[in-house]
């Protein structure tokens, strides 16, 4: 027999050798020694009381053995003479659309602008050291995409898109820990997502499929409507029959190639904002009702928050505990911000991306002639700004949080975990009003929900303008672009995903909708 649990156990319990085993029993009224095994199901902390508890739902098998397979088995076959799926991308909706190519039978061929993940951080080195940005390899693109180097955090609210344990078994299948399938928020943590990525492309290779890295597309051939073959480095042309496109959300020359062609592409909503950085311990503090350090049973304490400022949304965005603020440009004269966690969260910072939702029908009005790329024009220019802002370089303009609201340039900055380096800024008058203005009221409120939030401690860094794609490439209900036969647009960078896992989902499902038309 095998019973489910909700069971709630204090931090003086959760010290304690079986207290799970205990506790079952207990609620059950059967004896401990009838128990096989309690499997943790969910495992989530409720801190809003001082009493902190920890949230099991649990599966208490009674004289009965513990299943050791997974439910889910990846069956993937040798597609060496397979009929072929072309990949453009190898982020996760690219990894998973080329996953699902091989236990369907079909041989992807995966292109990639960027190096592999062991040779992709000598490029993030430089841009973190030198200042120098690889326009192709950098913590955007590359094996992985801008996941690889990223708080690997697998939440979504994607549920509908499709089957999110499917994602989460596949990930354990290739190494990530099983963690990922109890905790109510997890992650996999920056320091363990390359390996896991790196098994991912040896699967795929070990199975009959292609993956060249440094392969740019450069353009696409187009006969009749329909993608007949792809251009590669500006020199040698591939035929395809099937293609998936899975860019990522940073890569503007493809937006900007699709444009030129007058292929249909739609400007769309996005957020753009600021990163704000703590200490951490203020977080801790906060959110546990501590003072001092956290007990050490609790993991970095994260938050959530969301205002409605002027009849807009502001709110946090990629919430890193413990973690870091890393160089996102993609290329020279911008500065973009992003944040990363290690897998134990260790870190003495805590960050976050503070954006502001932005309304492609009323905020972009100068940006009209651009026509689709509106919000892309109007998301470079605030990159330009915080690139001479900060110094011309990879150095990021800051302030002190309270002094940002108050209006006011500061004298000195906090320790920051941004290695490029921070320079004062007036970011109070640098950012554009629907943007700087709602942040400095959303600040404040934020400090009313959190008392201790609002603090000169904290830095705000800009920009964090990489939420989302400020471009949607449209398709069908069959996935395929309405006007290009055999082009799938997918993930992010189709403005059809805003994370690892919905992207995942995404690119298994443009998987089996370019099969169907490749029979």
């Amino acid at each position: 027999m095998i019973k489910e649990l909700q069971l709630r156990i204090n931090l003086i319990e959760e010290r304690r050798e079986n207290i799970l085993l205990y506790k079952a029993s207990k609620e059950l009224g059967v004896d401990k020694n009838e128990i096989s095994a309690v499997k943790v199901l969910r495992k989530s902390i409720d801190a809003r009381k001082k009493d902190i508890i920890f949230n099991y739902k649990v599966a208490v098998y009674i004289n009965e053995t513990v299943p050791e397979q997974s439910d889910y088995i990846f069956d993937y076959k040798d597609v060496s003479n397979a009929k072929e799926i072309h990949i453009i991308g190898f982020g996760p909706a690219g990894m998973y659309a080329a996953l699902r190519c091989i236990e369907l039978g079909y041989k992807p061929i995966v292109l990639e602008r960027g190096k592999n993940v062991q040779e992709r951080r000598r490029d993030i080195r430089a841009i973190n050291q030198e200042h120098i940005v690889n326009e192709n390899s950098n913590y955007c693109f590359g094996e992985g995409g801008a996941g690889t180097y990223s708080d690997g955090k697998l939440y979504t609210r994607s549920l509908k898109r499709g089957d999110v344990r499917r994602i989460f078994e596949n990930l354990v299948f290739h190494g990530a820990t099983e963690q990922i399938l109890v905790d109510a928020h997890p992650h996999i943590g920056t320091n363990k997502l390359p390996k896991i990525i790196q098994n991912i492309r040896e699967n795929i290779l070990k199975f009959g499929g292609e993956i060249h890295f440094e392969t740019k597309v450069t353009d696409f051939i187009i006969n009749n409507n329909k993608l007949k073959a792809i251009q590669i480095n500006s020199i040698n042309e591939m035929a395809v029959n099937s293609v998936i496109l899975a860019t990522g959300h940073s890569a503007r020359d493809i937006y900007e190639l699709l444009h030129k062609k007058n292929i249909a592409l739609k400007a769309k909503s996005f957020a753009m904002g600021v990163r704000v950085e703590h200490p951490q311990e203020i977080i801790d503090q906060i959110q546990y009702n501590c003072s001092g350090e956290r007990d050490e049973l609790l993991p970095a304490a994260a938050y959530s928050l969301v205002n409605q400022i002027n009849n807009r949304g502001v709110y946090s965005f990629c919430m890193c505990p413990g973690g870091f603020i890393v160089p996102a440009a993609t290329a020279s004269g911008e500065v973009v911000v992003n944040g990363m966690s290690p897998s134990r969260r260790n870190n003495k910072f805590a960050n976050s991306g503070i954006v502001v939702e932005l309304d492609i029908n009323k905020d972009f009005k100068k940006y009209e002639h651009f026509g689709a790329l509106k919000g892309l024009e109007f998301q470079k220019d605030l990159e330009k700004i915080a690139f001479l802002a900060g110094g011309r370089s990879q150095t990021a303009p800051a302030q002190r949080l309270v002094d940002f609201v108050d209006g006011k340039l500061s004298s000195t900055l906090n320790d920051c975990s941004y290695q490029p380096g921070l320079n004062s800024a007036p970011l109070h008058s640098l950012l554009p009003k629907i943007i700087g203005s709602r942040l400095r009221k959303g600040f404040a409120a934020f400090g009313q929900k959190m008392h201790g939030y609002y603090t000169n401690e904290a830095n705000i860094i800009g920009v964090e303008s990489r939420t989302s794609s400020p471009v949607n490439i449209p398709r069908k209900e069959n996935l395929e672009h309405p006007e290009i036969e055999g082009l799938f647009p997918c993930g992010e960078g189709g403005g059809y995903a805003g994370g690892i896992v919905s992207a995942a989902m995404d690119g298994e499902r443009c998987a089996e909708a370019a099969i169907k038309v490749t029979r």
